[in-house]
């Protein structure tokens, strides 16, 4: 069994770890989809991300969770309580009109300090 963390900020970032873990996972794995919300910059609900998760991804257990704070350290304080095996991100928000640096800086941070194996979900499968 292998446990995979999605670290999402948008529908379209966890479309794409679905489509990318579809062909991956087996029945018995489990995905847990972490949505975290940055009050100083955004107003978004995390669910709406969360959720296309549930409709994406039939096979194996499928759980959610949001937080709100900082996300790199809410990512690798989920990480760590829930023991996962993979983390699976974009390389950016997630929204296809948000201008910026690719990869985005919870990616860079996330790589740069991870106890754990990173997917990073190529931005071509975003929209």
């Amino acid at each position: 069994m292998t446990r995979y963390l999605v670290a999402t900020a948008s529908v379209h970032t966890t479309a794409a770890a679905c489509d990318y873990l579809q062909s991956r996972v087996e029945p018995d794995d489990e995905v847990l989809v972490v949505a975290v919300r940055e009050p100083a910059l955004d107003d978004r609900d995390p669910g709406d991300a969360t959720n296309v998760a549930r409709t994406r991804l039939v096979a194996p257990t499928v759980e959610t969770v949001a937080r709100e704070g900082d996300p790199v350290e809410e990512i690798r304080a989920v990480a760590t309580e829930r023991d996962v095996d993979v983390l699976v991100v974009g390389p950016r928000r997630g929204d296809h009109e948000t201008s910026g640096d690719v990869p985005g800086r919870t990616l860079r941070a996330l790589l740069a300090g991870s106890a754990w194996p990173v997917v990073v979900v190529p931005e071509t499968a975003l929209p």
